[in-house]
């Protein structure tokens, strides 16, 4: 995990890599808790005989929102910024899915920092996008741009 030495430190990073997570099984077990959790049970996501049979993949793929889910997880091991009282998801700007995650594969995060602006006396705003890779895939299964709100003292 990288640690940043507060927002100073966080502003010069704009544009960089921060870092990549470790990965993560996404297993079957998940995507049913994430179903039952959701209210979502469509059959690619819970009939593994069906999807093996019937699914453009050959096998139950994750729901797109499980995927995106793992954000707060991912980006926690990959950087941490000292300093502030409360860091706060502020939100979305944009989000894709542009590949299905199978049952079984692993997954991990890849941020960067895109801007940090100051929108009052003792906050600042950053948007992030995060890379959310599939092991051994040519295509990300998630691309997304989440604002964090940092508050100060």
């Amino acid at each position: 995990m990288r640690i940043i030495d507060g927002i100073e430190e966080l502003k010069s990073l704009t544009g960089e890599e921060l870092g990549v997570s470790d990965w993560v099984t996404i297993d079957q077990d998940r995507i049913q808790a994430f179903a039952d959790a959701t209210g979502d049970h469509q059959w690619i996501h819970v009939d593994v005989e069906r999807a093996e049979r019937e699914s453009p993949w050959g096998a139950p793929v994750a729901h797109g929102y499980l995927t995106l889910s793992l954000l707060p997880k991912l980006t926690e091991q990959i950087y941490k910024v000292e300093g502030p009282t409360a860091k706060i998801n502020y939100g979305l700007n944009r989000v894709r899915f542009p590949n299905a995650v199978k049952s079984g594969s692993r997954v991990r995060g890849r941020t960067r920092l895109i801007n940090l602006e100051q929108i009052a006396p003792n906050q600042h705003r950053g948007t992030f996008e995060t890379i959310i890779e599939v092991e051994g895939a040519d295509k990300p299964a998630c691309i997304a741009e989440g604002l964090v709100v940092y508050v100060l003292d």
